[in-house]
Formats: C-alpha cells, sequence, structure tokens
C-alpha cells in the first residue's frame, strides 16, 4: 500500500488537557461526553515504498516547538478575514486537508498552519493542529514522490450538540466566542506516475469568532457530526 499522510478525519488525537478542560468548560459542556477525534492529513493513498510495506503516519509530538519565522509558508494559504464561524471553519478545512511536498517543506507546512491559529494562549491548542502533520521522515518520503492534495469543501455546520448547549445557556459564548463546526468535503491526492485517490472527509473545528474581528483556528475539536 501507498504511504500516506494522517488526516484529519482517521487517526485519533485527543486535545491537550488544559486546553481541552479550559474550551469545553467555557463553551461546550455539552460536548464532554463526546471523544476527541481528529486525523492527520490523509489516511488514503499512500505512494509505494520499494519493498511494497505499508505504514501509518506517526503524529507529530504534542510538545512540537513552533516552526522558526524565517520558514515561510509554502503553498499553504493565509488565513482569510471572515468573521463568520462557519465560513472561516471551511477555509480552515480546506487548508488543512490540503497540502504539496513539491514546493512546500514540513516547517513551512507547520508556520502556515500557525498563522491561523488565535493569539490568545489560554485557548490556543496548537497541539492538536500541528499534531496533524506527519514526522520528518515520512515528510521526506512523500516530498519524493511529489506528493499532493487538493480539497473540495461541500458542507459546514454546527453540531447538534453545539447548538442545543447554546440554546441552553446562550451567555456562555461571550466568555470565549469560541464556535464549534463541522466541516464536510473530499480530498484528492496525487503523487508521481499517475497515482492517485479521493475519499470524503470530515473534521470538527474549534473557532474564536470575537464580535467585530477576523476568525481564527483554537483547535481540532471532539468529532459531532450530527
Amino acid at each position: 500500500m501507498p504511504n500516506r499522510l494522517p488526516s484529519l478525519s482517521g487517526c485519533g488525537v485527543t486535545w491537550s488537557t488544559n486546553k481541552r478542560v479550559t474550551i469545553v468548560a467555557l463553551v461546550i459542556t455539552a460536548l464532554l461526553a463526546v471523544a476527541a477525534t481528529a486525523a492527520c492529513f490523509t489516511d488514503r493513498g499512500e505512494h509505494h515504498d520499494n519493498s511494497n510495506t505499508s505504514s501509518r503516519a506517526s503524529s507529530s509530538s504534542p510538545t512540537e516547538a513552533a516552526p522558526k519565522p524565517s520558514a515561510g509558508s509554502g503553498s499553504v494559504p493565509k488565513p482569510p478575514q471572515i468573521a463568520e464561524p462557519v465560513a472561516f471553519a471551511k477555509a480552515a478545512a480546506a487548508m488543512l486537508w490540503s497540502y504539496d511536498t513539491r514546493d512546500t517543506s514540513r516547517d513551512q507546512q507547520l508556520a502556515g498552519m500557525r498563522s491561523w491559529m488565535t493569539k490568545e494562549t489560554k485557548y490556543n491548542d496548537w497541539a492538536s493542529v500541528s499534531g496533524q502533520v506527519p514526522d520528518p521522515l515520512l515528510w521526506s518520503r512523500m516530498a519524493d514522490q511529489d506528493q499532493h492534495a487538493s480539497v473540495m469543501v461541500t458542507e459546514g455546520h454546527y453540531p447538534g450538540a453545539f447548538k442545543q448547549a447554546l440554546a441552553e445557556d446562550p451567555s456562555a459564548i461571550t466568555e470565549a466566542y469560541i464556535y464549534v463546526v463541522t466541516v464536510n468535503g473530499k480530498q484528492q491526492i496525487e503523487w508521481k506516475k499517475g497515482g492517485g485517490g479521493a475519499e470524503d472527509r470530515a473534521v470538527t473545528l474549534a473557532v474564536q469568532c470575537r464580535p467585530n474581528h477576523d476568525c481564527a483556528l483554537a483547535a481540532i475539536a471532539p468529532s459531532v457530526t450530527q
């Protein structure tokens, strides 16, 4: 089987404890019982290695250091100036599911992703996002195969549990202004010699959208797709 970037809908990654407790306690108490899931960039369409062995991508360490400012961001798009949670979450999901090892290094990928994060450290769960990037060795192997992915986002919505939590306590959102949004889409992966594949994707994101400010990404949230 081919080597794959982990996908945002595949392997399980939990929020860091402090961030999860803070965000959930203030904004989405109703989601505490939901198992945290995530995924790494793609778990389909791995390229073949010479030994024909299959390998799943290892997630980055939750304590991964911030990328160097001079790294640039390669093909990672800059965060858009959007103040509406669902629209921003759809753009963020597209960014997380897209990559191009042909012109973007791993450090650049991380730097580009970090620019989407909220600057409020109390609500910034960088570990849940950076943990989706494959380790340096796998990224290098993917780059050897010119592996890249694009995505078509099909829809985004507030999960039922989040809407219920807001209905029960509308004032809860005013502490951090963090919204939970589930996004669905389809990812197309390609590599050398015509290799490729496509798969449906789904991810639930926590995005911060304070009044009169553009939205920012806070975390990959518990998976709630209803």
